[in-house]
């Protein structure tokens, strides 16, 4: 059996007070922000958080009957594009309320994004749990983990501090988006999003790569558009304009793009417009997550469709298994994705850089919004 992880290993290898050690993870004042975040990565790279989850998880221990409370909290803090408008998240959040409405209980929402005085807000013993939507800071996933309550997190994992978690599959989804267009003949292919973005953006990219590798197709980038995108689409179609134009001059514009998101996808369609470029004559687009932008953009945009209120249903019934079984293996959930055929992919019938034509497809394109 492995031994405890203590404070004083944490204190010693972070250079500190074990006193200090003790105040920066239980949130209180007396320590510097830059020596709180230096001695909880410590722990988390100790396994200090991981140790502890089946004793605090033991204290929620009962079935919902016996329970006080039917109050969940539903924490998704206001950073990046995180907000009840939002056509991707306000969809999860919408799940979430439906499930939980379902079952006669209570939901409150918090949008906070910092971790400071969140144990204060919170009384453990009034809540059934938390269910944690889109990215979360660290401190305040630790924060969340002293609570020893259960919590679940939906599209997103943190590194070292234990959860259930529920993401679509999204590895799987890249890859087979990408088989589609090779199998429409592409071959100069390139993934337009920020890799460290998220995770769901990191495992689209990894499905890209690893479709690009079965096929034998080198896996030739340009690194400008693999970083600082989807943050703003303005600054994107600028980008995408700039991008494009250089590679037209050198007669090597990849013929089919494949964006991390729909709302990076719309704003490439929109720069490869301003240089006079047709989706999908010119260049084939896709995109991921089947956003309401997705049919309203011409031409229509070929995606994923994530079933995003699914995902937040299931959250809620992930919350309230570990509630009812605190002991049990953690799970992480991922829901498949279906391709939506639409009109922003066309067979690549562009001659290759060798002067060969590119392999076409032999199956007709089906543009009416069918899925796979």
């Amino acid at each position: 059996m492995a031994k405890r992880v203590t404070m004083q290993q944490i204190a010693d290898q972070a250079g500190v007070s074990k006193y200090a050690v003790s105040k920066a993870l239980s949130g209180q004042s007396g320590v510097s922000e830059e020596t709180r975040q230096r001695i909880v990565e410590i722990a988390m790279q100790l396994g200090y958080f991981l140790q502890g989850a089946p004793q605090q998880a033991a204290r929620s221990r009962g079935s919902l009957s016996q329970r006080k409370s039917n109050t969940i909290v539903v924490l998704m803090p206001n950073v990046r594009f995180q907000h009840r408008g939002s056509p991707y998240w306000g969809r999860i959040i919408d799940g979430i309320t439906q499930a939980i409405r379902a079952r006669g209980l209570g939901m409150i929402i918090i949008t906070e994004h910092s971790a400071e005085n969140l144990l204060q807000v919170l009384n453990p013993n009034g809540l059934l749990g938390i269910v944690g939507v889109g990215m979360i800071p660290g401190p305040m996933l630790l924060e969340i983990h002293q609570l020893g309550i259960p919590f679940i997190l939906v599209d997103h994992q943190g590194s070292s501090i234990p959860s259930d978690s529920i993401f679509a599959d999204n590895m799987e989804a890249g890859q087979r988006i990408t088989e589609y267009l090779i199998a429409s003949g592409h071959r100069r292919l390139q993934f337009v999003g920020d890799l460290h973005y998220s995770q769901s953006f990191r495992m689209r990219w990894e499905g890209f790569r690893l479709a690009l590798e079965e096929a034998q197709i080198p896996l030739t980038q340009s690194p400008e558009l693999l970083r600082d995108m989807g943050r703003d689409r303005g600054a994107d179609v600028r980008r995408i304009a700039q991008w494009a134009r250089a590679l037209m001059a050198e007669g090597s514009l990849p013929t089919a793009l494949v964006c991390a998101n729909d709302g990076v996808a719309i704003s490439v369609i929109q720069g490869l417009g301003q240089l006079g470029l047709k989706v999908p004559a010119d260049v084939s687009v896709t995109g991921f997550d089947d956003i309401d932008e997705a049919v309203q953009v011409q031409p229509k945009l070929t995606t994923i469709r994530v079933d995003k209120e699914q995902m937040g249903m299931r959250a809620v019934d992930m919350l309230l298994r570990r509630f009812e079984h605190p002991e049990a293996p953690r799970e992480k959930l991922l829901l498949a994705g279906e391709l939506v055929f639409r009109e922003s992919v066309a067979r690549c019938l562009r001659p290759s850089v060798g002067g060969l034509s590119e392999p076409v497809a032999e199956f007709a394109l089906d543009t009416d919004g069918s899925s796979l």
